[in-house]
């Protein structure tokens, strides 16, 4: 049995899902699944729903037509500072007590066992951020790979799990390689 929160980020990275919510889903599905306790920043055209530790993204052509889902990201460096205190509600009701880091070489680790294979991709940031991504699911794991002061945050270590996030799709991992040419 895999322990508390590491279940829930075997779940994320292997369906590209948080508890079912897809990246695609309206505002109203993910709000039905992760529950009403959120913080909004509404624009024109797009719309940011903070369900704590995990943000879901939305963009539209313009005010009359609908939201269509964009992505999700998971801040798995919040819990560094403010513990599990910043992960949803419905989150924890499903999986439990979350750990303050979430070291990669595990998480890593348990993919593997489970016959889920990671690439290692480019990040603008490198050496201090390392990126891994999922081609099944098109969710990114971002690592900490150097510390540096103002680079990277004070409360993580070289191989703590920063952020997860999904899709992420060719053309962005091409866009990223180009950057960092």
């Amino acid at each position: 049995m895999t322990p508390y929160s590491l279940a829930f980020y075997l779940d994320v990275v292997t369906t590209g899902t948080v508890l079912g919510a897809r990246p695609t889903d309206s505002p109203d599905r993910v709000t039905e699944v992760l529950g009403p306790d959120f913080a909004e920043n509404p624009f024109a055209y797009s719309l940011c729903r903070d369900y704590g530790m995990a943000e879901f993204f939305w963009d539209r052509a313009s005010a009359d037509h609908p939201w269509e889902g964009h992505h999700f990201t998971l801040r798995v460096h919040q819990l560094a500072r403010l513990g599990s205190a910043s992960v949803n509600g419905a989150i924890r009701a499903a999986y439990g007590r979350f750990d303050r880091r979430l070291r990669f070489a595990k998480l890593h680790r348990l993919l593997e066992r489970r016959g889920v294979r990671l690439l290692e991709v480019p990040h603008p940031q490198a050496p201090h951020y390392r990126t891994y991504w999922q081609p099944r699911s098109l969710v990114s794991i971002t690592v900490i790979g150097a510390r540096e002061d103002f680079i990277t945050p004070d409360d993580l270590r070289v191989g703590d799990v920063h952020s997860i996030s999904g899709p992420v799709i060719s053309d962005e991992l091409e866009r990223l390689a180009s950057r960092t040419r």
